[in-house]
């Protein structure tokens, strides 16, 4: 049942059209290998070998995958201990090559985040650019977006396709109303200019059809006026918790966390605050079961030009314990502006063009701090724009967070079951779901989603020869 507890839990497919087993005894060791020429795995295997390094030569196992008669199909690895060191980011404690934590010391780190308010963005930007100026030459995750966790769930359902015989799976499509992705727009308001400036921010959201979540700092940074939070909501945009205040220093250790923590919590019950956003994207995944949040949003999918390199491979929202994780999947204002020294759409059209084609999460952060400036803000007006276009065209759900967050969380519990020849979905929130069928064409997996939360069964669905 472990075995295929996480491709179960991604598609919400009937439980017995996917059987997967063990093939072996794991190793002790863990380390990187490959399942398919592309996706690179890190974890315990029962075949082949492990590497220290990314960069190096990988085993591949899905050259040892092998069919029992009755469908099941066994594997060398265990999918959920691997998704799981992908999302945790576990792999970045190996050590390996290509991949690197932050390299500033304890101390050299709490005085720089001491002197950022102080210090303008012309001289941060310079000093950001060299501690992070060897991004280019890292090799894990993959730049500039990383899907390795829904290939992993895409292989295994395609092997399962394969072993049983079928032409196609029902499940639970990822968004609701048959959408084919989903966006949300978040605002990170760092210092006082910032905070002045979300009324005029919204203005522009609001121009294009969109509304936005503002992630507020509760200490130090400035004063958060009731009149701006009320403003926020009233307007039909959503207030959210950013860090304490912002320096660095949540994850410091486990003492200093619990501490500020308890803090954290109330003000998120004094805003009505379901989510959370860490300063600086810090992250400790082992300490989430602490956060009283609904939602996190503080885990980047590729972390290359953060502070905290890492990333959790994903362009969908998953579950730490409790706590559903909104992956922040395109790169910040703030990387693109002042450290790629990019003022283009490019790099972000890119990214939305890879994730709407796949049906994953985009997930933006812009600061109001860093949009004032006219040309940053013309570009933000031009994002928002083809947001706009990309809605209408592609048939993206863009939404708040709490909305992506309620609905992930009923989708979550939602069941494909089969009456009287039809597929139908079972579940709170079902008035909203679509039945979807995954299947095989040339050597991937396409969906299909039905008009309807029902589908009726047909031919396809019978062995194949």
């Amino acid at each position: 049942m472990r075995m295929a507890r996480s491709v179960n839990e991604y598609f919400r497919c009937p439980e017995s059209f996917i059987q997967l087993a063990q093939m072996g005894s794991l190793s002790a060791d863990s380390g990187y290998f490959r399942f398919g020429s592309e996706t690179i795995c890190y974890g315990t295997s029962s075949s082949g070998f492990r590497s220290r390094q990314v960069t190096g030569p990988l085993h591949d196992v899905l050259a040892d995958v092998s069919t029992d008669r009755d469908g099941t199909v066994r594997l060398a690895l265990d999918p959920t201990e691997i998704v799981e060191n992908l999302r945790h980011e576990r792999y970045e404690l190996s050590g390996g090559k290509g991949v690197s934590r932050l390299a500033e010391s304890g101390l050299s780190q709490t005085v720089y985040y001491w002197l950022r308010p102080l210090l303008p963005v012309s001289i941060r930007k310079h000093l950001q650019r060299r501690r992070l100026s060897d991004w280019q030459t890292l090799a894990f995750p993959r730049w500039p977006v990383d899907r390795t966790v829904e290939e992993i769930h895409e292989r295994l359902l395609a092997l399962s396709l394969k072993a049983k015989g079928l032409q196609r799976v029902p499940f639970v499509w990822f968004w609701p109303d048959g959408a084919k992705s989903c966006a949300i727009m978040t605002h990170d308001v760092e210092a006082l200019a910032g905070r002045d400036f979300c009324s005029q921010l919204m203005d522009l959201d609001s121009s294009a059809g969109i509304r936005s979540s503002f992630q507020i700092v509760p200490e130090v940074r400035y004063p958060v006026p009731g009149t701006l939070l009320d403003e926020i909501r009233a307007r039909g945009f959503e207030v959210n918790v950013h860090d304490l205040s912002h320096d660095g220093r949540l994850f410091s250790n486990r003492a200093e966390f619990l501490r500020r923590i308890q803090r954290i919590h109330q003000y998120a019950r004094d805003y009505g605050a379901l989510g959370f956003r860490s300063g600086v994207l810090n992250r400790n995944q082992a300490w989430y079961g602490d956060l009283e949040f609904s939602y996190d949003m503080s885990i980047p999918n590729v972390g290359h030009l953060d502070p905290q390199r890492g990333g959790c491979c994903s362009l969908m929202p998953f579950f730490i314990g409790k706590v559903l994780e909104l992956p922040v999947t395109m790169i910040q204002d703030y990387s693109l502006f002042h450290i790629l020294n990019d003022y283009s759409l490019d790099l972000w059209t890119r990214q939305l063009r890879a994730i709407t084609e796949n049906h994953g999460l985009a997930s933006f952060i812009i600061h109001p701090d860093y949009v004032i400036e006219g040309r940053a803000r013309a570009i933000y007006q031009a994002l928002l724009e083809h947001l706009a276009t990309v809605r209408e065209e592609r048939k993206m759900w863009i939404a708040l967070p709490r909305e992506v967050d309620r609905w992930w969380r009923e989708r979550s519990q939602m069941k494909v079951v089969t009456d009287g020849g039809r597929w139908r979905i079972l579940g709170e929130g079902r008035e909203r779901a679509r039945v979807a069928f995954a299947r095989i064409a040339g050597d991937r997996l396409v969906f299909t989603v039905e008009d309807d939360n029902e589908a009726t069964e047909c031919s396809s669905l019978a062995p194949t020869a």
